[in-house]
Order: structure tokens, then sequence, then C-alpha cells
């Protein structure tokens, strides 16, 4: 990368990461993993336009030995890209064939942040006696919707298909810059390390972002808040939910406590944890505080 900072300004990982390729569901797959193979499985799944590799500060900070997997998600990092829209659907039965490449007779502990959060807690209600324990980071499900709605997604959509969405090309400072713009509290040791992983260079100071472009696109099918509820209500792994203290998802989810609550109320053996002095990107704002909680959590008798 050009115009970086010296090497020894660089975030150094306490554990290197491994990249395997899979296919999964006749698509190129990205996994990144970390730790021995005997050791426990922990399976980490990524958010919206990012990447496997973004668990690497949580990895970092995991006391206990555990072999981490994190897959790319179809169409970020390094796996392969649809020909098209992408739906959650795909990434549930994605999920449902890496496990079971990954763990195919035992549960699996499941951890995802943000999309991976929604798409972990889904598939643990439409496959619960494969899913152990489950930890969603921010991964509440999205807003509620109503149905007249569905005539501008749609009109957008249908226009999208005309004028597909696009990146540009970028310096490497300008998307080092715009990930510690969307996250005030990212060092830019650490910004250096996830813009290496979350571009690739295209000319002699181009980057562009490792992610297909039609995940930007309106989705056409709103998302129903009640289908996802009924879901929930089947999932019996324990839960854990972390969120920050920041009002992000508050003002996302546009919902008062109480109906913030009847989300919460759907799983069966729930636990609510806040991380403070952190934004939407806990993993990465606080990874001691979410590794002590993710693991305290994992390590604890049933109850």
């Amino acid at each position: 990368m050009k115009s970086l900072p010296p090497e020894s300004r660089l975030y150094q990982p306490r554990q290197l990461a491994v990249r395997e390729f899979m296919h999964i569901r006749g698509k190129s797959h990205q996994f990144w993993h970390w730790g021995q193979p005997h050791a426990p499985l922990l399976v980490m799944l990524h958010g919206w336009m990012d990447s496997g590799i973004s668990f690497q500060f949580l990895v970092d900070a995991l006391q206990q030995d555990w072999h981490v997997v994190a897959p790319d998600w179809r169409g970020f990092g390094g796996s392969e890209w649809n020909q098209g829209s992408y739906w959650f659907p795909d990434y549930v039965a994605d999920l449902d064939a890496m496990l079971l490449a990954l763990s195919p007779a035992a549960p699996a502990r499941l951890v995802g942040h943000s999309m991976g959060g929604i798409v972990a807690c889904l598939y643990a209600g439409l496959r619960p006696s494969r899913v152990e324990k489950l930890v969603s980071i921010e991964g509440f499900g999205l807003p509620t919707t109503q149905p007249d709605q569905s005539i501008q997604r749609m009109r957008n959509w249908l226009d999208e298909q005309h004028q597909p969405p696009s990146f540009g090309d970028y310096t490497a400072d300008v998307i080092i810059a715009r990930l510690m713009r969307n996250n005030p509290r990212l060092p830019r040791d650490k910004a250096v390390f996830l813009a290496q992983h979350l571009a690739k260079q295209t000319g002699s100071d181009q980057w562009i972002y490792c992610a297909d472009p039609s995940h930007k696109m309106v989705n056409p099918v709103l998302y129903r808040l009640e289908e996802a509820k009924a879901i929930w209500r089947e999932v019996t792994a324990p839960t854990l939910w972390l969120a920050s203290d920041s009002d992000w998802l508050p003002n996302w989810l546009k919902e008062t406590p109480s109906e913030f609550k009847q989300r919460t109320d759907c799983f069966q053996t729930f636990h609510y944890q806040q991380i403070t002095d952190c934004g939407h990107m806990l993993h990465q704002d606080q990874p001691a505080h979410v590794a002590a909680a993710i693991e305290t959590f994992l390590m604890a008798a049933p109850t």
C-alpha cells in the first residue's frame, strides 16, 4: 500500500490468520482461521461491507484457546460475487453449508456482528439443533416496515437494474480516512491493517473495495419483523446480545424500549449486556471487553 506509515506503527496481530478457500453452494468462499484445529471451534460472522479479517482485534483479545473461523460472506472480501442481487436466505443457506463443512456432527458456537448477527439469529431458529451458543453483536434485526413502503422500494430497485451502483477508485489514504470517519474510535494503525484487506490495489495508488457494488442496491423485498420474531422463538441455544452504549442502534431501529423488548423476549434463554465507550463496531472499539463478555458467556455452565 502506498503512503502508509512506517512499519513500526502498523498493527501487529498477536495471532496471525491463515486463509483457506472452500466451495460453498457453488461459490468460492474465503475463510480466515486462527488457532489450532483441535481447539474448540468458534465461528465468527462479519457485517455488511466488511470481512472476516475484521475480527482480528477481537481474536487477539481472547484469553482461551479457540479455533476461530471467520468466513467472508458471498460478495465480500475474497469470496465470489453473485450475478445480481443478494438475499438474506442465501446467507442463511451458506451458513448451513459452512457449518456442515466445519462441524458436521457437533452444534456450533456462533458470534455474529451486525448483518452476521442477524443471519446467525435466523439460523439458530431454523436449525436449533445445530447451534450450541449464540452471540449477536448489534445484530438485532432490521427496522420494521409497512406494506406501502414496497411501492417506492420496487421502483428504486427497477431503476437500479438500468443504472447499477458502483465503487470508484480511491487512494490508500482516502480508504483509511473513510474507515476512521465511519468509526471515530478506530486508531490509524488498525485502520491501515483493515484497509489492506478490505480493499485491493488496481493501479500505482488506486484502490477499490473488495465488495460487490450490488450490495448497495435497495432490497425490493420488505423486512417482516413478525416473521423474524417467529423464527427467533424457535431458538433453543443460550443467546447473548451485546450492544454499545451509543445511540446508533436506537436511532436506526426507531423503536421505543418496550418495542425493542418485544424482540428480546422472543429468545428462550437470553442475556443482554451493554459495552460502554464504543460505537456500532464494538469488537474493534473495545475488543478486550467484548472478548471477556463472549468468553464468560461461552464458558458458563448451562442453566
